[in-house]
């Protein structure tokens, strides 16, 4: 789906700006409140916009210790392993990968003792073979999207590309 230069402007508000009012959207952008609710509910429905809920801290939660395990599954039983890590409340994310090993999970955990029972869980599920854990210092980009958003949009610009509504 293209996202031209109007759908750039809503999107940097969206997430600048994610609690303020449809109606206050409308207004600095400069356009209909039923033109702005158009491109929302189109963007929803192509999935550019997947969520509108708030972005939470493991760190505030009690768990500032954050790793990345890489999990070797036998042949056959991704979907099951898959299955089980949702079971896992300190995975946060979980990904089928290329390369060494066949999942990356994000994980978080209240310090390192809680990170190797939740290592140790890991191995207990039927079909892992391995894990390979590297531990996070610090954060040097937070998860962002605006910058691929406004590149999106410069793309869509200079080929002329317009999206209706």
């Amino acid at each position: 789906m293209a996202v031209d230069e109007l759908d750039t402007r809503i999107l940097r508000l969206l997430i600048e700006q994610p609690r303020t009012s449809v109606r206050e959207y409308a207004r600095i952008l400069g356009i209909a409140r039923g033109t702005l609710q158009a491109r929302l509910d189109r963007m929803e429905r192509d999935g550019v916009i997947t969520g509108t809920g708030p972005v939470l801290s493991p760190a505030a939660l009690g768990h500032p210790v954050l790793a990345f395990v890489h999990i070797e599954v036998t042949q056959g039983h991704l979907d099951d392993v898959g299955d089980a890590l949702a079971a896992v409340p300190e995975i946060v994310e979980a990904f089928s990968i290329t390369g060494g090993g066949d999942l990356l999970t994000r994980v978080v955990a209240r310090d390192n003792g809680h990170l190797e029972d939740v290592i140790q869980r890991l191995i207990q599920i039927p079909g892992v073979v391995r894990t390979r854990t590297e531990m996070a210092l610090r954060e040097r980009v937070p998860h962002r999207l605006l910058p691929l958003v406004e590149a999106v949009g410069r793309t869509s610009a200079r080929r002329g590309e317009r999206v209706g509504g």
